[in-house]
């Protein structure tokens, strides 16, 4: 099964900068758009950032500026670069793709496990 692992949340004051990465890993898989999803306490869950296959990327206007998402396609990685940190930023960020599991024969839409992101001084 593909999996989706995250790494690089953590504490940080305001106005510093976070790596988050997102490594899909499993057999035979293709990859075609990837986000990064958050999730405030109390709020729903909100898409922050895409990307698709091509390189074309969107956000949300609030982290224009700041963040910014890139992918390596070879590494099946996706990450989000995010600075000038501000506490509304504090969330459970999680990774999503979609794509194609070519072993089981069927089209998926996966979720990382989240990682916490914590801007406070």
């Amino acid at each position: 099964q593909v999996q989706l692992v995250e790494a690089g949340g953590g504490l940080v004051q305001p106005g510093g900068s976070l790596r988050l990465s997102c490594a899909a890993s499993g057999s035979r898989f293709s990859i075609n758009a990837m986000g990064w999803y958050r999730q405030a306490p109390g709020k729903q869950r909100e898409l922050v950032a895409s990307i698709t296959r091509g390189g074309i990327t969107n956000y949300i206007d609030s982290v224009k500026g700041r963040f910014t998402i890139s992918r390596d396609n070879a590494k099946n990685t996706v990450y989000l670069q995010m600075n000038s940190l501000k506490p509304e930023d504090t969330a459970v960020y999680y990774c999503n793709a979609d794509g194609y599991d070519h072993t089981r024969g069927y089209n998926y839409i996966k979720w990382g496990q989240g990682t916490q992101v914590t801007v406070s001084s």
